[in-house]
């Protein structure tokens, strides 16, 4: 089951999104890759993953120093994902 949260802060917005299995990883990776990309943020995402025992979670982060919010965009990859989300 994927699900995912969104946390904001002062300095940086970030979708963290936690995945069990390899297709559901393939599923997230290749969506999050289409939607950067077609907005044009690919290059300014930070982009990391983090693994627990039973989890990966890819981890999607925008500073302050963007000069457009991402959160329509966050949006946009929870939707396609059909993922449930913690705000």
């Amino acid at each position: 089951m994927i699900n995912a949260e969104v946390r904001s802060e002062e300095m940086f917005v970030r979708l963290s999104i936690a995945f069990n299995t390899d297709e559901e990883k393939k599923c997230v990776v290749n969506t999050v890759d289409a939607i950067l990309k077609k907005h044009k943020l690919d290059k300014d995402a930070d982009i990391h993953f983090t693994s627990s025992s039973d989890k990966t979670i890819m981890v999607i982060e925008f500073h302050e120093d963007r000069n457009r919010e991402p959160g329509e965009v966050f949006e946009e990859i929870i939707k396609t994902l059909n993922v449930e989300c913690i705000i």
